[in-house]
């Protein structure tokens, strides 16, 4: 018996039924091993040594692999086939062999790209060695990441209190959105005119030309600038006689695109679907991992963490098969199709994003499959079996007419083009962004049939006013196509990158758009004034590259490190004498848009609304960045970063606004704000209960029935029929939520948490718990209480295996039954860790590694945070 590990208990169910009673399958829950969040974890000073830690909940799980492994003939490790996959496999590898569980016993790796019988047994067939040189871009990766977040992160919060954390690849994906940003508020519009003719052939039949020339002079789409030339010109047309000049018709050929790889999936199930790059994933996950379909299990996909855009061979000739069995012959081109990637950097070392079996069609396993699995493989199946299809092709015609009158000439065009041949349209058609128009105007239109010589009677003249727009704003999908395009991240860590934006509030989604929010702007200002080379795009894509010869095995990966570090560590020991002073002059001149708006009378936006006499400038509290005035104590004039100069603060200038009274207590409700924004509040003093105004909802619209509605959260929604557990409904610091059990689930938007249903939430909790297979760390923090007041070394709070808990160093505590995790506090988490420490006789170790008693006493004051134990709680490091 061999025993063979897997990254999830899904693939392993799946693989396990393919191999039989021969093998005994085990899921790892992805990685086993990872770096402490804590300095110390790589030392660049020991040859880049690094230090791996195995929680509790892996250490398990290994406990379990090795005590198979010693009953077993062998080991074959099965994780994914990329550099994460690999990397899994040799941390495995390593705890085994210090647990002395292989002795001699053979150990093979195997990698297969689709989870089918075939692939799978095939695989099993053709064992190799574990890749060196892609476990070595692995442990640079993890290295720079690491170096970078903990590293640049402590520097952000001396210099930048509020601010979250920094990475190598994250803070440059921050900086596209922030940019993007700029352009926005920046960009001034250009007046333009359209000049269209209405006509009407000899046969009557109506058709729509465009001025393309006027008294012997071309224009371009933009080569009318006002309002008088427009009118001139419509004046000349509505007296003057229109005949057709020329005609062209030619025909015109589109090739199908390739299959998808990582980033082309995410952008069209964004496009066409409406899925968001993150959801993506998780549906395409399980179609690779294996749905039952009856008579068997199978992965319906290919492996979907790739850059590649080439099928295997057999694949292509299933597809063609398919193409002739579905569409007919002629839509089968004479040779197969083969495609390179464009994008910089790809390495193609996986197949593309494809179905595992052209004849399994959509149709024929639609009940088999989930709504969303169902679009996500019909979406595909169709982009797959359309990349080995015949061209679409297409008549252009182009039609030029010339208009004169009162002594003017004019040229106007009308194009129009219609489909002679589906080809790949049949099966797919590219969402806009993919499509390229073979004319500037892109009308798809015919046109009705005209011959050159003939008069047209004209209907109308309009002349249109338009103005520029700005660039829109970045979408999920079309960052991450940017991100793609100049080489900065990788298909494993495209969707993740882009929610850690989301988690640490330096972004929103705004009807799809990514918004930045002031604290990403303020810390993207930060690195570009002083860190301007590590957000560079060049040079984060040139460390991509570097990263890429790594795995090729034609760079030594420490020698990458040692060349990265040595520039690194002495930049950021620079920034050791800068001044808050200069760091506060340099963001003011850098986001003077956003921390000075203009205001609508005209004034001075830089001088103080309420006293008319201080300057604003913009103020680093303990929490966060605010905007506050040079007279302060004797002005107190503060607005949250990004407010208009006379907009929320103003409104609470003569203090809180009362909204009624609570019908059951009889307090006082009122609507404050704070630097954090604005809040409700029940009462009065320490026993005051306040809940913050979510965000998308205008302080000025809180009346006394939403204040209400925010003060009863969190709410009931009612008893979990399998467990008896109440489920509640609240307001988090990742947004809405349903909560049972430990187990949180998000909500779609705010108005979902007193609307939310029984039904619905059991739902959401059971697809949350499902999820348990995903790739991952351990449990994130929910919440950073801050550093523990009597030995220093943060304090989190954590959603973990068995319910909420509060986490100091070693000692995790649980939280009360009935008590919402997110309410608990600073000192509420101290007394709980004493009590856990007390009760389990340890002691409660500070940074330092020295140890004291738990007492459960609290100062009067925390001690201040010095930037490197309160590193482990922020500063994940990510790419």
């Amino acid at each position: 018996m061999e025993v063979v590990v897997v990254e999830s208990p899904a693939k392993a169910k799946t693989i396990n039924k393919y191999l039989g009673s021969g093998y005994k399958v085990l899921a790892s829950f992805g990685h086993v091993r990872d770096l402490p969040p804590k300095d110390g974890s790589v030392k660049p000073e020991d040859d880049f040594a690094m230090s791996w830690q195995v929680d509790t909940a892996s250490n398990k799980r290994l406990n379990e692999i090795a005590s198979a492994v010693k009953a077993a003939d062998g080991l074959i490790l099965a994780t994914d086939p990329d550099r994460e996959g690999e990397a899994i496999s040799w941390h495995v590898l390593e705890v085994l062999n210090k647990k002395k569980a292989l002795k001699d016993k053979p150990v093979k790796r195997v990698v297969f790209n689709a989870i089918t019988k075939n692939a799978v047994l095939d695989a099993i067939a053709h064992p190799r060695d574990i890749d060196g040189p892609l476990v070595d871009a692995y442990l640079a990766r993890r290295a720079l990441d690491y170096l970078v977040g903990f590293t640049l992160s402590p520097v952000l919060w001396r210099k930048l209190p509020g601010a979250r954390s920094a990475g190598r690849v994250q803070s440059v994906a921050l900086r596209l959105v922030c940019d993007r940003e700029t352009e926005i508020e920046q960009f001034k519009p250009e007046e333009y005119w359209s000049i269209l003719a209405q006509l009407k052939t000899a046969a009557e039949a109506p058709f729509t030309a465009r001025l393309t020339g006027f008294d012997g002079k071309k224009l371009t789409k933009m080569g009318v600038k006002d309002g008088d030339t427009a009118g001139a010109i419509r004046a000349v047309l509505e007296a003057a006689s229109f005949k057709v000049a020329n005609i062209e018709a030619k025909p015109v050929k589109r090739n199908p695109p390739p299959p998808f790889t990582t980033s082309t999936l995410q952008q069209a199930a964004s496009a066409k679907l409406g899925f968001a790059p993150a959801r993506t994933m998780q549906i395409a996950q399980k179609l690779y991992e294996g749905v039952d379909l009856g008579s068997e299990t199978a992965g319906l996909i290919t492996y979907m963490r790739t850059d590649g855009v080439q099928m295997a061979p057999e694949a292509i000739d299933s597809a063609r098969s398919a193409i002739g069995e579905r569409f007919g012959d002629r839509f089968v081109p004479e040779k197969p199709r083969f495609y390179s990637s464009k994008a910089k950097n790809a390495q193609e070392a996986h197949e593309a994003v494809r179905p595992t079996d052209f004849t399994r069609s959509p149709d024929a396993i639609r009940s088999m499959l989930s709504d969303e699995q169902f679009k996500l493989y019909d979406l595909i199946w169709k982009r797959g079996i359309a990349s080995q299809m015949e061209q679409a092709r297409l008549e252009r015609t182009t039609v030029d007419i010339l208009a004169e009158g009162n002594g003017k000439r004019a040229e106007l065009r009308a194009t129009g083009s219609v489909v002679t041949f589906e080809g790949f349209f049949a099966a797919y058609t590219e969402h806009r962004d993919d499509q390229k128009a073979d004319d500037e105007d892109g009308d798809d239109n015919r046109l009705p049939p005209m011959a050159e010589g003939e008069t047209c009677a004209r209907e109308a003249i309009e002349a249109n006013q338009h103005f520029t727009e700005p660039p829109p704003r970045f979408t999920e999908a079309s960052l991450i196509k940017k991100m793609e395009e100049i080489g900065i991240g990788r298909p494993s860590t495209y969707s993740a990158t882009v929610s850690t934006l989301k988690d640490r509030d330096y972004v929103r989604l705004d009807k799809r758009a990514l918004v930045p929010e002031p604290k990403g702007r303020l810390v993207t200002a930060f690195l570009q004034d002083f860190f301007e080379r590590y957000v560079e795009y060049d040079f984060t894509a040139d460390l991509e590259e570097k990263l890429d010869l790594i795995s090729d095995g034609k760079l030594a990966w420490k020698d990458v490190l040692r060349d990265f570090w040595r520039d690194f560590s002495a930049h950021v020991d620079e920034t050791k004498e800068l001044r808050i002073a200069n760091v506060l002059d340099a963001l003011n001149e850098r986001l003077e848009p956003l921390v000075f708006p203009k205001r609508e009378d005209g004034s001075d936006p830089r001088i103080c609304p309420k006293c008319g006499t201080g300057q604003l400038s913009l103020k680093l509290g303990k929490f966060g960045s605010f905007v506050g005035c040079s007279n302060y104590p004797d002005c107190s004039y503060t607005r949250q970063l990004g407010q208009e100069g006379n907009g929320e603060a103003d409104a609470f200038a003569d203090g809180p606004q009362v909204l009624g009274k609570d019908p059951f207590t009889g307090e006082e409700i009122t609507l404050r704000t704070g630097r954090f924004g604005p809040y409700v509040q029940r009462g009065e003093g320490k026993e005051a209960k306040r809940t913050s105004v979510p965000k998308g909802w205008k302080p000025e619209e809180i009346d006394h029935e939403k204040a209400l509605a925010l003060l009863s959260l969190p709410r009931d929604v009612g008893a979990h029929p399998e467990t008896g557990k109440m489920i509640s409904a609240g307001l988090g610091r990742y947004g809405p939520f349903v909560l049972h059990d430990g187990t949180y689930a998000n909500l779609e938007s705010v108005e979902e948490v007193f609307s939310v249903g029984l039904n619905r939430a059991v739902t959401l909790i059971a697809e949350k718990k499902a999820k348990g297979g995903a790739r991952g760390r351990g449990a994130a923090a929910l919440k950073e209480l801050g550093e523990h007041p009597e030995v220093g070394g943060p304090v989190t709070v954590h959603d973990g295996r068995y319910g909420p808990y509060v986490k100091h160093g070693k000692i995790n505590a649980t939280i009360p039954k009935g008590t919402d995790p997110m309410s608990v506090d600073l000192p509420k988490a101290v007394e709980l860790i004493a009590a856990r420490a007390e009760k389990a006789g340890k002691k409660v170790a500070g940074p330092s590694g020295a140890k004291k008693k738990a007492t459960g006493k609290k100062k009067a004051a925390p001690k201040k945070a010095t930037g490197k134990g309160k590193a482990a709680a922020s500063a994940s490091a990510d790419e």
